[in-house]
């Protein structure tokens, strides 16, 4: 009797779970793409550099407190691989789909570039931990490129962008699966994510100052549109982010999370164009749809192989 009675409660309590979730999905998918969309928006206001540096810098500064005071001690030598880890997947990775950004390749197709990332891990898996592609790795890579040749095509179009910077988010892209790669054969995988995300948040603000230098300065400057660029950079699309990333995690299973992200190209080309007029066309979405085809078929093949 007390089951019975107590049923209906039970399956609030369930819906109003599944509920809970599909908001934090949507919320993640949002500030994913909240990079990409701060990204077009920070660089009408301040050079390229510059706001990588200062993004990276304000968010290692917030993060430092927490690294010294909490956690484990940071050893040297995890933090001179963090140090290395910040530098292709913070550095690489950031410097690449920003320049093709500025240089004018379509925000939504960069989002859409860059969430190739499971493709450019089964790539380089066979020279770095010695796992060889399987056949369906194979075809759901050649589908995954396929769907991104499809919707650049359009882009060649509309767009009059240097072929050369179609290059830079796959670069950038290939930086981050590198940097993936290493850190998961690294002992200093296992130091918390504030610790690990601070050191690299600073390595990466340190090589972006170079630049940024070399651009004309590393000064901040006091626009309210570089300001409020580089506060939604660090708190919604940094922080905001993979808070959320890692409490779906927590919620959720890595399978249906990582799923979800790759709703953020098709939310980052809408956002695009409604912020900044960025075009749409079928061929687009017809591109988005075989390169989702492709990296999930990936990603199940991945899995498979690791059960």
């Amino acid at each position: 009797m007390t089951d019975i009675a107590t049923l209906p409660y039970r399956r609030a309590n369930q819906l109003w779970a599944v509920l809970v979730l599909i908001l934090l999905e949507a919320a993640l998918v949002i500030s994913w793409s909240a990079g990409f969309v701060g990204i077009r928006f920070a660089i009408d206001h301040a050079p390229i550099f510059l706001i990588l540096l200062w993004r990276s810098l304000v968010s290692g500064l917030v993060l430092l407190p927490f690294a010294l005071t909490m956690g484990p001690p940071i050893r040297l030598r995890d933090a001179l691989s963090q140090m290395l880890f910040g530098a292709l997947a913070m550095s690489g990775y950031l410097a690449g789909f920003t320049l093709a950004i500025s240089f004018g390749v379509p925000t939504g197709l960069v989002a859409l570039i860059t969430d190739m990332l499971p493709l450019a891990v089964a790539f380089l898996s066979w020279p770095i931990l010695g796992h060889a592609l399987t056949a369906r790795q194979w075809i759901g890579s050649f589908i995954g490129m396929a769907g991104v040749l499809i919707a650049s095509g359009s882009s060649l179009d509309v767009a009059d962008v240097p072929m050369w910077a179609y290059c830079l988010p796959v670069l950038g892209t290939l930086a981050l699966a590198l940097a993936t790669l290493l850190q998961k054969r690294s002992p200093a995988n296992t130091m918390p994510v504030y610790q690990s995300l601070c050191i690299q948040c600073l390595s990466a603000a340190a090589i972006f100052a170079i630049f940024a230098w070399h651009e004309g300065g590393v000064s901040p400057v006091f626009d309210v549109g570089f300001i409020g660029g580089i506060l939604w950079l660090v708190f919604v699309a940094t922080f905001g982010a993979w808070s959320l990333y890692y409490l779906a995690l927590r919620k959720s299973s890595p399978a249906r999370v990582t799923a979800i992200l790759y709703l953020s190209p098709p939310v980052t080309m809408i956002w695009a164009w409604v912020m900044f007029g960025e075009s749409l066309s079928w061929a687009m979405a017809v591109g988005l749809a075989v390169s989702l085809v492709g990296i999930i078929i990936v990603a199940k093949a991945q899995k498979t192989a690791q059960l």
